[in-house]
C-alpha cells in the first residue's frame, strides 16, 4: 500500500500538530490514531520540553488505545504520524497490537538533516519501524510534506544553537 489523498490529510494534521509542538518549545512531532471508520480517535504531539524524553505523541498513542479500545479494534486502527517511530514506540506500537502506520518522514532523513546542520548523535538508534516490529505495516515518507517537516526541524534545530 501506497500514501493516499486521506493519508496525506490525516499526515497534515501530523505536521500541523509537529508546528504546535514547535511552538511551544518541544520537538516538532505529531501523531494520530485513526479508526476504520476515518475518525480521529485520539491525537497528541512531542511533549518532551521538560526534560521527560519519552513523551513522545506515538507512544502517549499507544497508552491511550491499551486502555480505551479492543484488540480487535487497535488492530485495524490506523497511527500517522509526522516522523517515523524511534525504537521505543515502535516497540510500544507492536506490544499493544496497532495496526498500520503511516509517515511523512522517515528516521534516516530527520538523521541525515541533523548530521548535515551538525547536530550531535542521538544516544537512540535510528532504527527503521520494521527493524524493531517486523509485523507492521507500514508506509511513508510522504514526498509532499517532506520540506514542510525539514522547515519545522532546522527551526528547533537552529534555536536549540542559540
Amino acid at each position: 500500500m501506497s500514501v493516499s489523498d486521506d493519508d496525506l490529510d490525516h499526515l497534515q494534521r501530523c505536521v500541523d500538530l509537529a508546528r504546535e509542538a514547535l511552538i511551544a518549545g518541544d520537538e516538532p512531532f505529531g501523531s494520530v490514531l485513526i479508526d476504520t471508520a476515518g475518525r480521529t480517535l485520539f491525537e497528541d504531539r512531542n511533549r518532551v520540553k521538560d526534560g521527560d524524553q519519552t513523551r513522545h505523541p506515538e507512544l502517549a498513542i499507544a497508552l491511550w488505545a491499551v486502555h480505551n479500545m479492543t484488540p480487535e479494534d487497535r488492530a485495524r486502527a490506523t497511527v500517522y504520524t509526522s516522523g517515523e517511530h524511534c525504537p521505543m514506540c515502535s516497540a510500544a506500537h507492536a506490544w499493544v497490537g496497532l495496526g498500520r502506520i503511516v509517515y511523512a518522514v522517515s528516521s534516516t532523513q530527520l538523521s541525515t538533516w541533523l548530521h548535515e546542520w551538525g547536530a550531535p548523535p542521538s544516544p537512540v538508534a535510528g532504527l527503521s519501524i520494521n527493524t524493531v516490529a517486523p509485523g507492521i505495516p507500514v508506509d511513508g515518507p510522504a514526498e509532499p510534506l517532506e520540506a514542510e517537516m525539514k522547515m519545522l526541524h532546522l527551526e528547533k534545530f537552529k534555536s536549540a544553537t542559540q
